[in-house]
């Protein structure tokens, strides 16, 4: 049997390896009977590596995982990989909850040297339904080491699984800016340590964005400056350099009970709580804010107010280039009004990203594909688009759902918990038990329970008696 054979389909092919679908994959290589394949046009499975600054964590603990949040004891689990790496007992004894960013990389990148139906250098080019034979054609292209297409492929599946992440996000006002050829530079933050010495050269340097990533890579150039002459500015249309919301029942936002909470909410009530949820999401944690202000003041101490400027509320009206090593951005300053002029050296652009649009790849299927108001796929429970009834196979999205499933739908913390959704749904059956209360907080109204007669001569405490009378609970 050959998946290059539309009688023998594999059960799910994957569309690009990111931790969603290399969590997936993890959970799917426990399956014998499941056939999986995973393309990915990368050579080898890279996370975030512009950002992988010294020092820096990840937000979520170390238990969050590819696996071990659906499956403890599988063996593409975290600590598993500490083990193979003869680094368990330095990591207990560390004491750490958070595991350094640069060692997540790892992780996944030793799950994914290892795990067969994984395919690198492969690019998916298009995706479409065979009524005749009831499965999904996939055409891709191996990629040669120098980038050449050697050859096209087409393989077929019963579902699909895409998980094409995200990419980098240009505002409209800062786009003139970009230009790869000129002096001064103009970096993402995701590019940020490739272009770091080039960064570090300019006479002037603004950060754009007040997120954690904006918040990292200010600290970051701030430590490399020399201190009275640091010549920065930080600015974000933020109201404030905000903290993270990180109280343990804040982060309850992140589980699966809010997410089941948010899917029955109305699409226009969705959209307004993702906006205003912006602080458990696109702000900064507390301890990198505390490292900011701790170096800040400790130049205070033998070099005076350091030159560097923090500027909340302020978003950029236009930009431009002014000849070959000045960059100039036109703010407007929020709430009180204001408008001013910076002229600057290098830009970073800390200005996060967007999920990529299933547009191109599943062309094939737009006709089929049922959309809300807003234009967006429209995503079940079990993380599956909403497709016509002339297809008969299923397209999982992962890290595509936030508008139908909140704001953990990027978190690392719950990939684990959709891919055994996932792999659930594919087997028909559930072959990683999932938790059915996942929070202490009641999400929305509670489900109210018939009380029977015997209850009902019951008192609060649970002891026969008579019930008291009603009180009147303010609304």
């Amino acid at each position: 049997m050959t998946a290059a054979d539309p009688r023998y389909p594999l059960d799910l092919v994957g569309v690009g390896i990111g931790p969603a679908n290399l969590a997936l994959a993890a959970l799917a290589d426990d399956q014998p009977d499941l056939r999986t394949a995973w393309y990915e046009q990368r050579p080898e499975f890279r996370w975030h590596p512009g950002m992988l600054i010294e020092g820096t964590t990840l937000q979520v603990p170390f238990l969050a995982d590819l696996v071990t949040l659906a499956d403890p004891t599988n063996p593409w689990s975290f600590l598993n990989y500490l083990r193979h790496q003869g680094r368990l007992f330095p990591f207990y004894l560390s004491e750490r909850f958070h595991c350094p960013r640069a060692e997540y990389d790892d992780y996944c990148r030793w799950v994914s040297e290892q795990l067969s139906s994984l395919h690198f250098h492969h690019r998916v080019d298009t995706v479409k339904w065979n009524a005749e034979h009831q499965v999904f054609d996939v055409d891709l292209t191996p990629l040669a080491a120098g980038g050449n297409s050697p050859a096209v492929a087409r393989v077929h599946a019963r579902s699909l699984a895409v998980g094409i992440g995200t990419a980098p996000h240009v505002p409209e006002p800062l786009r003139p800016l970009i230009d790869a050829e000129a002096t001064a530079p103009v970096i993402h933050a995701s590019d940020y340590l490739e272009h770091r010495g080039r960064l570090l050269a300019a006479g002037h340097i603004t950060v754009i964005g007040g997120g954690q990533s904006g918040a990292e890579v200010f600290l970051d150039l701030l430590r490399r400056r020399t201190p009275g002459e640091e010549r920065l500015h930080w600015i974000s249309r933020s109201p404030a350099f905000a903290p993270m919301e990180y109280s343990k029942l804040g982060l309850e936002h992140f589980t699966p009970d809010y997410t089941r909470y948010f899917r029955e909410l109305s699409e226009p009530v969705r959209d307004q709580l993702l906006r205003d949820q912006w602080q458990l999401y696109r702000a900064v944690d507390q301890e990198t804010l505390g490292d900011i202000h701790d170096e800040l003041y400790r130049r205070t101490v033998t070099h005076g107010w350091p030159d560097a400027v923090l500027s909340p509320g302020v978003a950029v009206r236009t930009a431009g280039r002014v000849g070959a090593h000045q960059l100039e951005l036109h703010l407007d300053h929020q709430p009180g009004g204001g408008r001013s002029r910076l002229l600057t050296n290098a830009v970073v652009l800390a200005t996060g990203y967007r999920e990529r649009p299933l547009n191109s790849l599943l062309a094939g299927l737009d006709a089929d594909l049922g959309r809300d108001a807003a234009g967006r796929p429209l995503v079940d429970e079990e993380y599956r688009l909403s497709l016509g009834p002339k297809i008969g196979g299923s397209v999982f999205v992962l890290n595509a759902e936030r508008h139908t499933h909140g704001v953990g739908a990027p978190d690392l913390g719950l990939i684990a918990h959709r891919a055994a959704t996932i792999v659930n749904a594919l087997s028909g059956e559930p072959r990683y038990r999932l938790p059915d209360r996942s929070a202490f907080t009641t999400f929305g109204a509670p489900v109210q329970q018939p009380v029977g007669a015997e209850q009902e001569r019951r008192d609060p405490g649970g002891f026969p008696g008579t019930l008291p009378p009603p009180r009147s609970i303010p609304v």
